[in-house]
């Protein structure tokens, strides 16, 4: 918020040396009180000028006595800061007399290298006072100097300095107006504006409140009485009528200034104008909304979320609870928190490595490890051990770790059937994909996939290079069901992981790069002897039973003779052509 700026009110000579005139002007601006100052011009004839200079004479006329000096200063000091502009000795003696009503002093560019002036002025205590500069004409390297020696030699309680000069006429492009940020940059010191712009003209009014927005802090502005003529310094004088106008314009000005960031006004604008998102096809139950997919932005009529709100409230892991129309809005109401659940597949059927889910990793079974650190996963609702009706998989319902850990036995060749049977005993909407032959699983792979799914709006989401056997599929169960209704008969879904990433046509996939920590070349499936063995070894040397798989891929880097015990071996769905080329053909929406 931009604070209102400081009026300082220069009467200068517009009394043309008429003490009642004075007066007169001191009481016609009365009024104007709090954040006001008014400057005086006390000069003496032979302190100013020699005989001969022309102005000589003028200068007599518009002589006031120490003792109306006196008067002045007391009356307008019981409204006002009271300025002194000092262009001789005379005006220092008027200082000297009257310090304790003086709030600050000016000098005129013209007076800033007047030696006798601030050397006279120096005997002064003037810790109390400001001094203005002001620095019409004169160069940056001069302006350095006479701020240093102004500082040293008369010690101010603050300095400004002041842009603006006084011509007949001054110009709108003499105004000073483009010095304001570069002075204020250079030496960071409040800056004056005097404008001594036609006083008749709008400009009087306007110029001064552009000077200010563009970083003025003070606004210095001539006066006179609008009932006489004014003799001198009447150009760019202000009339009562007019200074007041000026006035109550800035304060408009400076209100909205000081307006709040979105006032009610503009909230009710935009709440009537807003185009609205609306729902672009039937969507169901369980859906994510797609910001780009799934909505399209229609004036309706109807009340509804924005599109931060909505994205905002999928942060939150939220899925529809209805289904919605074409050109529905959205409500809060249309959603319900997502139930996520993490669901292991597990059989007794291995053939490369005979009963491999019941083989131990140090004292545990691998699916029971699995399982271990799969309960570790943050925001999960249930993880489900997920097997077949044969009976040689019955033996998996004694091996779920924990009374937390849910077992269901489906179809014992139909994986994507097994799952969708899963999810609706568990109601999820949802999956988090793993199998139990993956025992080095990790919550921070899995946080990071679940909020980027969520977020994106995403069907799939998976991780992109990781190291083998710690990589997560994330998938909503309506898309699951949606797929499914494709094959009837999934044969080789227990390689499901084609039948997403085979169809970007009927599936939103997201791909996310993984933290380089977990993208290496490391095999940690389980598959052969030489994985449990190298799964074991690494166990040994964690020396715990709770570490990470940063910890995992950490002690592998250190020691690559470990990691290489089962490197030579290779996942037959990425090399097997055959299988590839199967795989696609049967997975693939036709």
């Amino acid at each position: 918020m931009k604070e209102n700026p400081y009026i300082l009110i220069e009467l200068a000579n517009t009394h043309g040396g008429d003490f009642s005139y004075l007066t007169e002007l001191i009481n016609q601006y009365a009024s104007y009180r709090e954040n006001f100052g008014i400057k005086f011009q006390p000069l003496s004839p032979d302190t100013l000028a020699t005989p001969d200079f022309e102005w000589y004479h003028v200068y007599q006329t518009l002589y006031f006595t120490p003792e109306q000096w006196r008067e002045t200063l007391i009356e307008a000091s019981k409204t006002k800061d009271v300025w002194i502009d000092l262009f001789d000795l005379y005006g220092v003696q008027i200082v000297s007399e009257n310090l304790s009503l003086i709030h600050g002093i000016k000098f005129q560019s013209s007076v800033l290298h007047n030696e006798e002036v601030i050397s006279a002025l120096s005997s002064l205590d003037l810790t109390h006072c400001r001094i203005i500069l002001n620095i019409a004409a004169q160069e940056i390297e001069v302006i350095k100097q006479r701020i240093d020696y102004i500082k040293q030699e008369l010690n101010p309680k603050e300095l400004l300095l002041e842009i603006g000069f006084q011509a007949y006429p001054t110009e709108l492009s003499d105004s000073g107006l483009s010095k304001i940020k570069q002075i204020k940059e250079t030496f960071g010191l409040p800056i004056v504006f005097a404008d001594h712009i036609d006083g008749k003209s709008t400009d009087s009014i306007y110029l001064p409140i552009m000077a200010w927005l563009e970083g003025a802090d003070v606004l210095e502005k001539h006066v006179m009485l609008s009932d006489r003529e004014t003799k001198y310094d009447h150009f760019s004088a202000q009339t009562p009528e007019t200074f007041n106008a000026f006035t109550a314009t800035l304060a408009t000005y400076a209100a909205a200034m000081r307006a709040e960031f979105i006032n009610p006004r503009e909230r009710d604008y935009l709440k009537k104008t807003v185009m609205i998102p609306v729902v672009r096809r039937t969507l169901y139950a369980g859906d994510f909304i797609h910001s780009t997919q799934d909505l399209f932005f229609r004036r309706s009529g109807k009340e509804g979320l924005t599109l931060d709100e909505i994205k905002s409230l999928q942060t939150q892991r939220i899925v529809l609870n209805k289904q919605k129309d074409l050109n529905d809005t959205l409500r809060a109401d249309d959603f319900k928190p997502a139930k996520v659940g993490v669901i292991v597949a597990c059989r007794m059927k291995s053939s490369r490595l005979k009963e491999k889910a019941l083989l131990p990793i140090g004292d545990l079974p691998s699916v029971e490890f699995c399982l271990r650190n799969a309960l570790k996963f943050k925001g999960i609702h249930k993880v489900i051990l997920a097997s077949s009706t044969e009976e040689q998989d019955q033996i998996l319902a004694k091996h779920t770790f924990d009374t937390k850990v849910g077992f269901y036995q489906g179809h014992p060749e139909d994986v994507m059937q097994r799952y969708m049977d899963v999810c609706e005993a568990y109601e999820l909407d949802v999956v988090v994909r793993i199998t139990a032959d993956m025992p080095f699983v990790d919550d921070e792979i899995c946080s990071l996939l679940l909020d980027a799914h969520f977020k994106s709006g995403a069907e799939y989401t998976v991780g992109t290079d990781a190291a083998v056997g710690v990589n997560l599929e994330i998938f909503n169960v309506a898309c699951l069901k949606r797929i499914k209704a494709y094959f009837p008969n999934a044969e080789y879904s227990e390689y499901m992981t084609w039948y997403f990433q085979n169809n970007p046509d009927h599936v939103r996939i997201q791909k996310i790069d993984l933290p380089a920590i977990f993208v290496r070349p490391y095999r940690l499936t389980l598959d052969y002897e030489e994985d449990l063995a190298l799964f074991n070894e690494i166990h040994r040397q964690m020396g715990s039973t709770n570490y990470s798989l940063r910890q995992v891929i950490d002690y592998l880097d250190l020691h690559p003779e470990i990691a290489s015990m089962n490197a030579h071996l290779t996942l037959k769905y990425k090399t097997d052509q055959a299988l590839i080329d199967l795989l696609n053909d049967k997975t693939k929406i036709k």
